[in-house]
């Protein structure tokens, strides 16, 4: 799954900073278009997801790589100005939006109070499940509690600012879905889906207690980009905002890697109406999570066929070379220990590994296998056991986080002196899983030990990169 901050930008034209306008084609699939989930004809209430930097310009990832300095503004400080009214027509905000849809209720709204009442509106007059409303008013007081534990001067300005263009684009969705390919390249243009998941999370992270261990290997990998190597991430999930914390945490000195990375995401981040407008703005490889895989007997044979023409798009992409991939091989979010209640990376399905490391070396360029470890649970924990039913609590707070790569480890090394190709797997497996462990063990240290710095070992290494 995916998914899963806050810096000072304004407005200084009729725009809001989300929306670019271009006439370059909003993006091309190498093969037609194929409908990758039915869109269900109820919307249940979505999970919460991201909105961040208006750091870039530049989204497409290409073979040939060019690299741009940050022109991100300093996490540290958050302002927003509130959205203009003269705003694009829906038809041309929305990629599926038809010419018929016009409301644009929320945008209208000049203030919390506009905001609940264009809830109610909009249920009142049909066009609003009452479930998905009942989502969104819980998503602003919990985002609006979570923003304001962050003590920004403006934060009552940057809660109804982002609240407005997520609560928009929620809206736009639920009239008209938008359905994901197996390969979805992030939505740019005309509104900046990035920018927007970006802006929205930034507000949620304590920069000053969130670090980033080894920033030299994520430099050693944006030049091994540049060579074109693929870079494959193997990483703990821990919730729907993983993607806007990496790219927070990276932005400032490596923004190609933010903005291009591409993430192997389930089903659930791109069927959830409050999910969908944050998962428009990643780079995915759509897939059916293993964890739900069971969920519903009549759809498990939909589901695999899915996967393999996900699986199909993915070797296509690594093909190219030059992409760097994201990919949590436990299938899901960690959640606590049931004794401890302690926080800890769920484990690698080795298949999953398996899988990917092939594919990799298949790809034709050359290829390297990371381990990532991250840690933002307390930014948006999901629930204590994993939900069959899409609508669960959303709990959102203002807190540190952290990310953290070790050098990458070769499958042919690691097995060396394994005779069985089965036992190899495992051990590849294992290698990749106890390298996360270590790593988070580290940030869990600096963040929730209060250590800071201090946390650093011989084999991590914290920095504040942004700084």
């Amino acid at each position: 799954m995916s998914m899963t901050g806050s810096s000072a930008y304004c407005v200084v034209h009729a725009f809001p900073p989300f929306f670019r306008l271009s006439n370059k084609t909003m993006f091309l699939l190498s093969t037609p278009p194929t409908t990758f989930l039915p869109t269900p004809t109820t919307p249940r209430v979505p999970l919460l997801s991201s909105t961040a930097s208006s750091s870039s310009t530049s989204s497409s990832s290409s073979s040939s790589i060019s690299l741009r300095s940050s022109t991100a503004p300093s996490p540290s400080c958050s302002s927003v100005t509130p959205q203009d009214n003269s705003l694009v027509s829906a038809k041309h905000s929305h990629p599926n939006m038809s010419a018929s849809v016009s409301s644009r209720t929320f945008l209208n709204a000049r203030s919390e109070q506009d905001v609940f009442a264009g809830i109610k509106k909009e249920v009142e007059a049909g066009s609003l499940p009452a479930n998905v409303a009942a989502g969104m008013q819980e998503v602003y007081n919990n985002y609006k509690n979570a923003v304001i534990q962050s003590g920004d001067p403006k934060a009552n300005e940057i809660v109804l600012s982002n609240m407005i263009a997520l609560l928009d684009r929620v809206f736009l969705d639920v009239t008209d879905p938008f359905v994901f390919q197996p390969h979805h390249k992030a939505k740019r243009e005309p509104f900046d889906y990035y920018v927007f998941g970006q802006n929205y999370i930034r507000p949620l992270v304590d920069f000053k207690n969130s670090y980033v261990g080894n920033m030299p290997l994520f430099i050693e990998m944006e030049e091994k980009l540049k060579q074109g190597h693929n870079i494959i991430l193997m990483s703990n999930h821990q919730t729907e905002a993983d993607p806007a914390v990496i790219a927070l945490l990276l932005e400032a000195r490596l923004p190609y890697i933010a903005e291009n990375l591409t993430y192997v995401a389930g089903d659930r981040v791109i069927t959830d109406p409050l999910s969908k407008p944050f998962s428009i703005g990643r780079n995915l490889i759509c897939v059916y999570s293993k964890k739900h895989m069971l969920d519903d007997p009549a759809l498990v044979e939909m589901k695999r066929t899915a996967n393999i023409r996900a699986l199909k798009e993915m070797a296509m992409l690594l093909r190219n070379g030059s992409q760097i991939v994201w990919i949590a091989p436990c299938g899901g979010r960690d959640r606590p220990e049931a004794q401890t209640r302690e926080w800890v990376p769920a484990p690698f399905d080795i298949s999953s590994v398996d899988n990917m490391r092939r594919l990799v070396e298949h790809s034709g360029p050359p290829g390297h296998v990371y381990p990532l470890a991250i840690l933002c649970h307390d930014i948006m924990p999901p629930p204590l056991k994993v939900e069959k039913e899409i609508g669960e609590k959303r709990i959102i707070s203002f807190h540190g986080a952290g990310i953290s790569v070790a050098p990458a480890i070769s499958f042919s090394q690691a097995t060396a002196t394994c005779e069985n190709p089965e036992k190899a797997k495992d051990v590849f497996t294992k290698a990749l899983y106890d390298s996360v462990t270590e790593q988070y063990n580290v940030l869990k240290s600096a963040i929730h030990g209060k250590k800071g710095f201090e946390a650093s070992t011989p084999v991590v290494s914290l920095s504040q990169p942004w700084k």
